[in-house]
């Protein structure tokens, strides 16, 4: 077999997808405009490069070895035009974003999606990536993306280009087969050592679930629908911050939002007193060089936000704190590590288990908060320069909102995916964001 077996972790984000539940990953880009054709032009080129980048040409398909189990496998049929699509003209990058966002990906064809989208006054587009977290983690999808930018000006020479060719060619399949009979020794042990983590992380999401105080507005009966929102923030202010009351980059960052969390429940009436909704943290465990460039390597971390506190350096103090617990504790325990116990379901498991999983995602977190490492010299695609990028991730069955971060060129981006009916004020969130780092850069400077 030549194909690429998914992942335990891959089959599972593609078992949890249902119509109403589409398990996408999206990047809202927006680029200036030096001419009125440039959206135009930039579809054409999308297009046209997509046909060179092996990883866009790869679909999923189900195999009967191992029973439930599905490789990515390079679709001899691939079509550009299936993937990348101008769309009308709009005032609204958001507003359009988020009706593409609720459409799943089509899981006959490589689940990947472009839709060039073109300002009605023409000085700028922007470009709506979408992939299938089977086929892509953040980290992948961004590889992906920049496959399609235009080349940095100084080129590569032909041998830097044959081994980048090689590093986004996909590997060959590790196939199954027998263990040799020395090795079953170190074999138990690692599997006795893995039943161990597993058990740890099991009852680390039993003791998460005690006491759990999060607001109706962030867990409400899912609709299906889909808004995005958008802020950007100065990386200055986040690192004024950083130096005058502790933690990392992250620490504020996460501060932010709980503090977000709290202006927009207070405003609109909900009430913040007493409110810790659990954050589900992300953390890629891939090895540059050495994992497989395609799966998704996965573990994360569970902090409570500290939305009931009412001081800002408060609530930062508690996430340092927590994040340092974490951080200590590694990537393989905690109830943020529920990933890992991917690899302890069958293919068939996963399967037929996808849809009862899926429902369970409410029981395991309130909101995810992840975030994708985007590269800091500046990106062109037609020649025009992209300023502004929004992440966005999936919105799991039963929680009406997802937060992703990026820092771009000296700005921090946060992207905002809600249940469109659940959370109709996405944008009252997005301006608590930026009324929060003010307050927040204010009170560190006292």
């Amino acid at each position: 077999m030549t194909d690429d077996l998914l992942t335990p972790l891959d089959l599972a984000f593609w078992c949890l997808e249902s119509p109403e539940h589409p398990m996408h990953l999206g990047a809202l880009g927006v680029f200036t405009a030096d001419s009125v054709t440039a959206a135009q032009h930039a579809a054409e080129l999308l297009a046209a490069r997509s046909a060179a980048v092996p990883g866009l040409r790869m679909r999923i398909r189900g195999v009967w070895v191992p029973v439930g189990g599905a490789v990515r496998e390079a679709a001899q049929d691939f079509s550009p035009q299936d993937h990348v699509h101008l769309a009308p003209a709009t005032t609204d990058y958001h507003g359009a974003a988020g009706k593409l966002m609720e459409r799943p990906l089509a899981r006959e064809r490589p689940p990947w999606e472009a839709h060039v989208l073109p300002h009605s006054d023409g000085t700028s587009f922007a470009v709506l990536f979408k992939f299938h977290h089977a086929l892509a983690d953040g980290l992948r999808a961004l590889t992906l993306a920049a496959g399609l930018m235009d080349p940095p000006p100084a080129s590569p020479t032909p041998a830097a280009r044959k081994a980048r060719a090689a590093e986004r060619a996909p590997e060959p399949t590790r196939g199954w087969k027998l263990p040799n009979p020395f090795d079953l020794p170190g074999v138990v042990r690692r599997r006795m050592g893995e039943a161990g983590r597993a058990l740890d992380i099991g009852a680390a999401v039993v003791g998460a679930n005690w006491d759990v105080r999060t607001s109706p507005a962030l867990t409400a009966p899912p609709t299906g629908t889909r808004r995005t929102a958008g802020v950007v923030l100065d990386l200055d202010d986040v690192h004024r911050i950083r130096k005058k009351a502790g933690g990392t980059v992250n620490d504020v960052l996460l501060a932010v939002v709980a503090g977000a969390l709290r202006r927009w429940l207070d405003e609109r009436g909900d009430g913040s007193e007493g409110v810790a909704p659990r954050a589900l943290i992300p953390v890629s465990r891939r090895r540059p060089r050495t994992s497989h460039p395609q799966g998704n390597q996965l573990s994360g971390y569970l902090i409570r936000l500290p939305v009931g506190d009412p001081d800002p350096l408060g609530r930062l103090r508690t996430v340092r704190t927590a994040m340092d617990r974490n951080k200590d504790a590694g990537t393989q325990r905690g109830a943020g590590a529920i990933a890992l116990l991917a690899d302890h379901v069958a293919p068939l498991g996963h399967r037929l288990g996808g849809p009862v999983m899926a429902q369970a995602a409410r029981l395991l977190f309130d909101v995810l908060v992840t975030s994708v490492p985007l590269p800091s010299l500046g990106l062109k695609l037609a020649g025009c320069p992209l300023i502004e990028v929004y992440p966005f991730a999936p919105l799991a069955q039963g929680q009406s909102l997802a937060v992703a971060i990026s820092t771009y060129r000296g700005h921090v981006h946060y992207g905002l995916v809600a249940d469109g009916e659940a959370i109709p004020d996405l944008g009252r969130l997005a301006r608590a964001l930026q009324d929060e780092i003010t307050e927040l850069t204010a009170a560190a400077a006292e």
